[in-house]
């Protein structure tokens, strides 16, 4: 199981668990974490984008090209930002942090 910390835009800090290939954003969806998901994970929108802490983002497989266009519409992108719905947990993982933007 994967420790999960969801760091809100007041800094308030919720945490769960998650198994091993979770989708990040029904994870973050069923903690009542404010990201819409619109498109459904299907990428054809940027409402689930979060900022992935510095030392979890190098663990990430690297975003998609079509990922990495998405982001561009994302408000306050930063190079460790993003899409939930492309972030399945992965057995080695034992915490991951995100910071949902504002």
């Amino acid at each position: 199981m994967t420790l999960i910390r969801f760091i809100a835009t007041d800094g308030t800090i919720r945490e769960m668990h998650g198994a091993p290939g979770d989708r990040l954003l029904d994870l973050a969806q069923a903690d009542g974490q404010p990201l819409e998901g619109t498109c459904e994970g299907q990428m054809a929108c940027s409402t689930c984008h979060v900022i992935v802490a510095a030392q979890d983002f190098a663990r990430l497989p690297r975003a998609s090209e079509d990922e990495e266009d998405m982001l561009d519409f994302a408000a306050g992108a930063t190079r460790t930002s993003r899409l939930a719905c492309q972030i399945r947990l992965e057995r080695t993982w034992d915490t991951l942090t995100v910071r949902i933007p504002g």
